[in-house]
């Protein structure tokens, strides 16, 4: 999977961007709110991605900041939320606002965005209810560090459910590399099972 790619911004046609990675150009969708802070051509830029392979197409998605490539992908989890839906939603609220409609229930605030109607406002209120990974909010009622949201998505990939990977990262220690809280998550995990 590809999982960053550092190099020079050469378009910018919203919502694609191309981006010269050692002679290889890379085509990809990227949220309004990255396209709006990204710098200007020629320049050098660092992007997390996500790449979604589909029968017809490998398409590839950029984020300025992880927080917005982990909220795609819990967007994407939910059932009848695809790549481009899920970068609607990231296009029409920040983080925060999306963090707020989903934790004070706000409807209205996610059927102005394009494609978003009301049943699927609701869904995705539901889906997304302590569940929400931004930076300083809290997963399941956890609040988690950078680190611990790499040990969550880790366990995660690894087959554990949300719950149980987040109850891991729960007792580590605030401090702990990605590498000794993966090991240490899977020690505890082990006992549990």
């Amino acid at each position: 999977m590809i999982g960053r790619l550092c190099g020079v911004l050469l378009e910018k046609n919203p919502p694609q961007i191309l981006l010269d990675v050692q002679g290889v150009g890379y085509e990809l969708d990227v949220p309004m709110s990255t396209f709006y802070n990204l710098p200007a051509l020629h320049e050098k830029v660092v992007l997390h991605t996500q790449l979604i392979v589909r029968e017809d197409a490998h398409l590839l998605y950029g984020f300025l900041t992880l927080e917005e490539r982990i909220a795609f992908r819990q967007l994407l989890k939910i059932s009848g939320v695809g790549a481009k839906l899920a970068l609607s939603v990231l296009s029409g609220l920040s983080l925060q606002d999306l963090a707020n409609a989903v934790a004070n229930k706000e409807v209205g605030m996610l059927t102005r965005i394009p494609g978003v109607g009301k049943k699927t406002a609701e869904r995705l209120l539901l889906e997304l209810e302590g569940k929400f990974i931004a930076a300083g909010t809290v997963v399941s009622g956890i609040p988690v560090s950078a680190s611990n949201h790499d040990i969550i998505a880790a366990l995660q990939a690894l087959g554990y459910n949300d719950k149980d990977a987040n109850w891991a990262a729960k007792q580590l220690t605030k401090d702990i590399s990605v590498s000794d809280g993966i090991r240490q998550a899977l020690k505890l995990l082990s006992k549990v099972g």
